[in-house]
């Protein structure tokens, strides 16, 4: 064999015997980039587990001890004697039978009804801040809402709590939510409600300020586990 074809089988055989270099390809590169994708959609993956998991066990904790009465003439009021005297049990029936029937008007959606409960001058605040002042704008308000967001449902109540003032004022606290269906039990409630009724020269108790409130219960609980002071007496 020739000087030069020995030469040249050495080289062949020699280059065979190199390990492979690592890949330089496209397909290489691509591959490369993937590892800290995964590892960045595992770690989302992962944190929004644990968020979902952690919000679902504060809403299934959040639940309420003090629930209330239905029957709003149940409830034990206290009443506050003021120089002009003091309301009685009479009293208590009058003021439960003003909020029996918004209730029913609402029910029927009956906007005029469910103003006619109100004061002339009365102030309504909804649970989104919405603020209407006067019987005739909370009137022509819930004619909107009940031809359109709340037709068809109705109101539920549970009564934490009747104070008299003197013979003419009542402030009443409770939870309440409108349904369409099946009646929700107290502790489904999802809206805090202060109705702050007067007597009238008529004789007849209208509500003169109406307060609405959602219950943020993932966030209400959060704030007990961050400040267990802040936690109200009723539901310790």
């Amino acid at each position: 064999m020739s000087t030069d074809a020995t030469q040249a089988v050495h080289a062949a055989a020699t280059e065979a015997a190199q390990p492979p270099e690592p890949p330089t390809s496209g397909t290489g590169r691509r591959v490369r980039r993937r590892t800290p994708k995964r590892v960045l959609g595992t770690t989302a993956l992962s944190a929004a587990l644990v968020v979902t998991v952690g919000y679902v066990w504060l809403d299934a904790t959040s639940g309420v001890h003090a629930t209330g009465q239905a029957d709003c003439t149940a409830v034990t009021a206290t009443v506050t004697a003021t120089p002009a005297g003091t309301a009685d049990a009479g009293d208590q029936r009058d003021v439960c039978a003003t909020l029996g029937a918004l209730t029913d008007a609402w029910g029927r959606g009956d906007a005029t009804a469910y103003g006619d409960q109100f004061t002339h001058d009365a102030s309504y605040t909804t649970y989104v801040g919405t603020h209407y002042q006067g019987r005739r704008d909370i009137a022509d308000a819930h004619r909107a809402l009940f031809d359109g967001f709340v037709k068809g449902t109705r109101l539920a109540d549970s009564f934490l709590s009747l104070r008299f003032y003197g013979p003419d004022t009542a402030v009443i606290t409770s939870r309440g939510d409108t349904y369409d269906a099946a009646e929700p039990a107290s502790d489904e409630l999802t809206k805090t409600q202060t109705y702050t009724l007067v007597r009238e020269n008529d004789g007849h108790w209208r509500i003169a300020a109406f307060h609405n409130t959602e219950r943020q219960n993932v966030l209400e609980r959060i704030s007990f586990l961050w400040s267990p002071a802040t936690r109200p007496e009723a539901e310790k």
